[in-house]
């Protein structure tokens, strides 16, 4: 076995199954970037007592199958554990995405490198809003097919939305391991977090209806919307 010293702790801070670690009372120590967002839709306490109920009744680990449903957060399964008496953990599993099969027009759809239609909705924005932005994306993501202008239009209503905010943070990557279920094939997931210290929700319906119209799941709270954007091909 290896014996280099090695921080996991970036590891687990990007996961997308969200991370907690418990004190014995209950107070968080830890917790990584996907708790961090569910921690909009549950409360600290509904987790805590989740997680004393499914923990094991010695030292060690144990996983429960299970269905959870927290807003737009799905999960199947748990693991919850403890190798001493003061700190408890619990780690959530992201169900797959399903999605009922239903008739694309692929061919009225173009093909698009994402991060350029991105970059150029920002750029827009930009000419009328001085917002601090911060953008982060993957750049070996691949094109896909979206109805471009509905697309466009969509990210123009969530960057307005944000119009009153000091410092926005935009994170465009690729959702790894997880699929959504189109025409019975998996499709992989990108998602699209646009984050800041609050937003107007005025327009929040059009983009529901706008993100429906792409084939997007889009997950709204009061700081934070979330697309999953489905990589068709």
């Amino acid at each position: 076995m290896n014996t280099i010293s090695i921080d996991f702790q970036p590891f687990v801070d990007w996961d997308n199954s969200p991370f907690i670690l418990f004190s014995q009372r209950g107070k968080i120590l830890y917790l990584n970037n996907s708790a961090e967002i569910l921690f909009g839709y549950v409360s600290k306490k509904e987790l805590y007592d989740l997680a004393l109920a499914y923990a094991p009744q010695n030292f060690g680990y144990k996983t429960t199958t299970l269905t959870l449903n927290y807003d737009a957060f799905n999960f199947y399964a748990i693991t919850v554990g403890y190798e001493n008496e003061e700190q408890l953990s619990i780690r959530l599993y992201n169900a797959p995405r399903i999605k009922a099969a239903t008739s694309l027009e692929r061919d009225k759809l173009a093909t698009t490198d994402i991060n350029l239609l991105l970059e150029a909705n920002i750029a827009l924005f930009k000419t009328k809003n001085s917002n601090n932005l911060q953008l982060l994306t993957d750049p070996d993501l691949p094109t896909l097919k979206i109805d471009q202008n509905r697309f466009s239009k969509l990210l123009r209503k969530i960057l307005e939305s944000y119009r009153a905010s000091d410092s926005i943070r935009i994170t465009l990557k690729l959702l790894v391991g997880e699929h959504i279920i189109i025409e019975a094939k998996k499709v992989p997931i990108a998602q699209l977090s646009v984050e800041a210290n609050g937003r107007y929700i005025d327009t929040d319906e059009e983009i529901r209806a706008l993100s429906k119209q792409c084939h997007i799941t889009a997950a709204l709270s009061e700081h934070t919307i979330k697309l999953d954007i489905p990589l068709m091909q």
